[in-house]
């Protein structure tokens, strides 16, 4: 496969997601393949000086609104978490360790991890819903406490989020086809054209 798109995201953002919900399937029907890129939102903000739309209320309303016209279009469901903002960092953690193992049931823990939060709205900011999240998925809580802190999977993420920098990303979801950059699950049009 020599088409691939990059898909830079984080748990804790719904368009990432939503992304998520359409992505495999574009990247299926192009002969591509996708390439996760996991990074931690809050850092990434605070390195290219952005911030959460959501602090202007009004747009924060708005947006969650569109955001469920997408989720209706997708056929997906998609509910608010009351206990939003999720420090997502443990989550990203694991993801990157599932990634540095090869583990197969990588895509299945993206998955959960997504659902838990945009679906079954679950605070994972409480390390006992997360370990309880991560049981009911066929992940043991353990291995995932001890991946999930190593010094080698914070570097791992330091290098995401530096290339994310280097290569113009300001927020999430953002996915490259080669050099050419799409940002937000509402240019995933654009993403199946460049893969075309």
């Amino acid at each position: 496969m020599n088409k691939s798109v990059e898909f830079f995201f984080d748990f804790g953002s719904p368009t990432s997601y939503l992304a998520n919900t359409q992505l495999p399937s574009i990247c299926v029907g192009a002969g591509a393949r996708l390439v996760y890129r996991p990074v931690f939102l809050r850092t990434l903000f605070e390195a290219t000086g952005n911030s959460s739309p959501v602090r202007i209320p009004a747009k924060g309303r708005y947006l969650f609104n569109d955001f469920q016209r997408f989720a209706k279009r997708y056929d997906v469901a998609l509910s608010f978490n009351p206990s939003f903002p999720i420090n997502t960092l443990p989550l990203i953690r694991g993801a990157i360790a599932l990634q540095l193992q090869g583990d197969k049931r990588f895509t299945d823990y993206l998955e959960a991890m997504f659902r838990a939060i945009w679906v079954e709205a679950r605070d994972l900011n409480d390390p006992v819903v997360i370990a309880e999240t991560l049981h009911e998925n066929g992940f043991d809580p353990e291995i995932f406490r001890a991946n999930a802190s190593s010094e080698e999977i914070d570097a791992l993420l330091e290098a995401n989020i530096n290339d994310a920098v280097a290569r113009g990303v300001f927020g999430v979801p953002t996915m490259f086809v080669g050099d050419e950059m799409f940002f937000g699950q509402d240019r995933l049009d654009f993403v199946s054209e460049a893969l075309a």
